[in-house]
């Protein structure tokens, strides 16, 4: 992993990101979650997988992730002649982390007459055990194609997977993964939040838990959110995300005031994804300089978690790319 140090006291790291980025002939990703001042650097700033294939669609030799590994990965998984390098290899993701590729493949043996529909947020190994990977924005639609007599397994969100069981009434499998950030989100002080801004509507990510969605005005993922938040009306917004998105809310609508929801105390920064926060200015421009750390995927790896991720896109009515798809996983797919 790549380390800022003294030497790069006094770079403009601004001017010399983009050098490298010239350079390097690279396209720099940031997700909504990263810092404001890596946003305002960014070629795209987006969703996870929406920036995996815009970085695809480049014609970029270097893709610079901003975000956490499993993002990176997907990107390779979509671009594996580009190389793909991300600021901090250990920017992981609690989603991932709750959900070790052994003992969901044990899960899954366990339940033979179940499909996996699986959360773009996991490793590897586990999209490529998986039949179709879903995204927040995605996976409503892709769950309604579904025959109603097969039975699935959900994860490794339980909280997107519980949302979705209200919300259609399938019956699903649950595996209890959890977001920390979105687990952060503190019902009393959210009602208080509510009682101080009467009116201003709640927007609230899916992997929140049911007693804050209970309170939303609209439950999306963060490009949903980010849109309705500039649609409204509504001059005082609540949002219950991780805050970092709250950024691109204002740079758009300069005259609306964004409110995070609050942690526990109320002021806690317990809401901020302390994963997204590896990624610095400094690392950036050390794995732009040194190309590394770089995401390595083994090829038989790269084709099985894409075949989960062509599925999904199949079924959402988008492509990323040329082969690589799978046999049918159910009846009338």
């Amino acid at each position: 992993m790549n380390a800022p140090n003294a030497n790069l006291r006094g770079l403009d790291l601004r001017a010399e990101i983009d050098r490298l980025r010239k350079e390097r002939n690279a396209v720099i990703l940031a997700h909504y979650y990263q810092e404001p001042q890596i946003q305002d650097l960014a070629d795209f700033v987006g969703d996870s997988l929406d920036l995996s294939r815009k970085a695809a669609a480049t014609n970029a030799e270097v893709i610079a992730f901003c975000g956490v590994r499993f993002m990176a990965e997907t990107a390779k998984i979509l671009s594996p002649d580009k190389i793909v390098v991300l600021p901090d290899m250990a920017a992981g993701c609690s989603l991932e982390d709750s959900c070790p590729p052994d003992q969901f493949k044990a899960f899954r043996e366990a339940h033979p007459d179940h499909i996996a529909l699986t959360y773009i947020n996991c490793s590897t190994e586990v999209k490529a055990l998986s039949d179709i990977i879903v995204t927040s924005s995605s996976a409503e639609n892709i769950l309604a194609q579904i025959p109603a007599d097969q039975k699935i397994i959900f994860g490794p969100d339980k909280n997107l997977g519980g949302y979705l069981k209200r919300k259609t009434g399938r019956d699903m499998l649950l595996w209890p993964g959890v977001c920390i950030v979105h687990e952060a989100f503190s019902e009393t002080e959210l009602l208080k939040l509510r009682a101080q801004h009467p009116g201003a509507p709640v927007l609230a990510h899916p992997e929140c838990p049911p007693h804050i969605l209970d309170h939303a005005d609209q439950v999306g993922s963060t490009k949903a959110i980010l849109d309705y938040a500039l649609a409204s009306e509504s001059e005082v917004i609540i949002v219950a995300t991780e805050p970092h998105i709250i950024h691109q809310m204002e740079k758009a609508a300069p005259h609306k005031t964004f409110i995070g929801a609050p942690g526990a105390d109320g002021n806690c920064n317990c809401n901020m994804c302390p994963y997204m926060a590896l990624n610095t200015m400094e690392k950036l421009y050390l794995a732009l300089r040194d190309l590394a750390p770089r995401v390595e995927i083994d090829e038989e790896l790269r084709v099985a978690a894409k075949r989960s991720l062509d599925r999904m896109l199949e079924m959402a009515g988008g492509t990323v790319g040329k082969g690589d798809v799978g046999r049918p996983i159910f009846s009338g797919s």
